[in-house]
């Protein structure tokens, strides 16, 4: 097949269900410990299933699971070496602005480095890297009706400095 032809034929595909949705992510870590106190110790996720040392399931709100963890291929390994494919982050999802300054609190308390904060017009995100160097974004979505848009109705995402200290400035959650 012709790049030509991969094109057109990628022009041509029924779209996915809009219902559809990315249930769960699955890392490759090289500690389950390490890895736990980040997202169960850190980010808040609630452990449903651990297989002792070299497995775990998390989830947010009581979902089966959002986040599988194991070692089976990686107990001690290193992160991948830049320049390499593989996964570029996992983003979670925060439903309230609030709830974002919560999870960057965390960070700060647990001294956490903060690798990124942008502004993109439709979303607020925070960027860092998990113990195994994997990449995370904690983010929150505008209301649709704030998002950008061009004069065709099209969205227009942008990348500007967030004002961390004024999503820090929010009241805390109770």
């Amino acid at each position: 097949m012709t790049e030509h032809s991969k094109s057109q034929s990628l022009q041509s595909v029924v779209p996915i269900a809009p219902t559809t949705s990315i249930g769960h992510v699955h890392l490759k870590v090289a500690n389950i410990n390490r890895a736990l106190d980040f997202y169960h110790g850190v980010l808040g996720f609630e452990i449903v299933i651990r297989m002792g040392n070299s497995a775990a399931f998390l989830s947010a709100g009581g979902y089966h699971h959002h986040i599988g963890m194991n070692t089976w291929e990686s107990l001690g390994g290193e992160p991948p070496a830049p320049g390499t494919t593989g996964l570029y982050h996992v983003a979670i999802l925060y439903r309230r602005r609030e709830e974002l300054a919560d999870a960057v609190r965390r960070l700060v308390k647990a001294g956490i480095p903060i690798g990124g904060a942008s502004d993109h017009g439709v979303s607020e995100a925070i960027y860092l890297d998990d113990p195994d160097g994997n990449g995370v974004e904690l983010y929150w979505d505008r209301p649709r009706e704030e998002w950008p848009l061009d004069s065709e109705g099209k969205i227009t995402m942008f990348t500007k400095r967030l004002d961390i200290d004024g999503l820090l400035a929010l009241p805390e959650l109770t």
